[in-house]
């Protein structure tokens, strides 16, 4: 008990070591900011508009003339109240004439402009002022993210650096076997813990002991350690083809479940396709009837238009060529009714001219008496 009482001590020890090596490793995050222009020139602004007063309105004409007249009115009448010389000044105002007025009003003008430059300049000024201050926190933020994502990214870096990734370990593999001073050590351990000595003591004092012994002492530590030598290497050659077989089961249920997905997948394929199938059966014997149903619409009486000169040339050459050359192909039958076409005279061309010309004029005769029979029945129904 005391022994496991030691080691669970020393273990506590070591990690409550490398808990505080970590704490005195952790940075703390700095920025390095400058403060903003654009903040200290707004906070004197401020300042300044505390001190200073704003800048009054202009008075308007008829103030201005009020106060250059105002003690001379209520001299006149002294024991008028505020209301009365005000319905004063105001009569008085309206009898003046434009140019006794003029003076006054040319005053308010030039204050007017003056107050709206000073007003207009300071406002241009707060807006540029929060524009840049705006613009300088923006930069301000930009750059603190930037420092910080540095920061943290050297921090990662050196964790990613101090922190090895273990590998985890299969619990079904074998042990390494121990070497001869291991099994010696494990022997003499519970003794040199009797004694007081901490982990690394004993593993001093049997290191030196181990080399202060002879062959013949090391002898039966060294046939313990090639039993178990051989031992763990039978239980790894087992182990690998275990793994092996495993591996290979692994990869037939693999191979299986490929199959399974492959026919599944083809299953849905075909069932796909003939959906797609019946889909396109469908369309066309939708457009069948859609066809269908405007050849019905289409009048059966109305008289056919007639074939241009080329079309009755082509249909009376086509019939000649295909009596001549049965086997010839369509394209080369068009292609070669296009030169014969093209190597007609114009005499030639005047006959089937003439023939296509006689059609179309029977045909505007036709269409005419087809139109007025259809006015006659529409007439009717009315």
């Amino acid at each position: 008990m005391k022994e496991e009482e030691l080691e669970v001590r020393d273990k506590e020890q070591a990690k409550l070591l490398m808990e505080m090596k970590k704490l005195q490793k952790v940075k703390e995050f700095k920025p390095t900011m400058n403060f903003p222009l654009a903040q200290t020139m707004s906070e004197t602004e401020q300042e300044k508009k505390g001190k200073k007063k704003k800048k009054k309105r202009p008075c308007a004409a008829y103030a201005l003339w009020c106060k250059d007249q105002w003690n001379e009115v209520k001299k006149k009448n002294p024991n008028a109240e505020f209301k009365e010389i005000s319905n004063i000044m105001g009569t008085r105002w309206k009898n003046l004439s434009a140019e006794e007025k003029k003076p006054y009003e040319q005053k308010y003008q030039d204050d007017k402009e003056a107050y709206l430059q000073i007003v207009g300049k300071e406002k241009r000024e707060t807006e540029a002022m929060k524009l840049l201050e705006d613009e300088q926190k923006q930069k301000t933020a930009v750059e603190l993210l930037e420092q910080y994502l540095q920061f943290k990214q050297e921090a990662d870096g050196e964790i990613k650096k101090k922190k090895k990734t273990k590998k985890e370990k299969d619990p079904l593999k074998p042990k390494r076997s121990l070497s001869a001073f291991f099994i010696y050590m494990n022997e003499r351990r519970a003794a040199l813990v009797e004694q007081n000595n901490n982990v690394p003591e004993i593993g001093k004092i049997a290191g030196e002991e181990w080399k202060n012994m002879s062959e013949e002492q090391r002898k039966p530590y060294e046939e313990i350690a090639k039993k178990q030598k051989e031992e763990y290497l039978k239980e790894m050659e087992h182990y690998k083809q275990k793994k092996e077989n495993e591996d290979e089961i692994r990869r037939q249920e693999e191979e299986e479940l490929m199959k399974i997905q492959k026919q599944e997948a083809l299953q849905m394929l075909k069932k796909k396709e003939k959906t797609d199938n019946i889909i396109k059966k469908t369309k066309e014997k939708h457009q069948e009837k859609k066809k269908q149903k405007d050849e019905q619409k289409s009048d059966p009486n109305k008289p056919k238009r007639p074939a241009s000169s080329f079309i009755l040339f082509s249909k009376e050459m086509r019939k000649n060529l295909v009596q001549e050359r049965p086997e010839i192909s369509n394209a080369t039958l068009n292609a070669l009714i296009s030169v014969k076409w093209k190597e007609l005279n114009e005499t030639e061309k005047e006959i089937w001219n003439n023939i296509a010309a006689n059609a179309m004029n029977a045909y505007k005769k036709e269409m005419q008496e087809y139109n007025s029979q259809k006015i006659g029945v529409c007439e009717t129904r009315v």
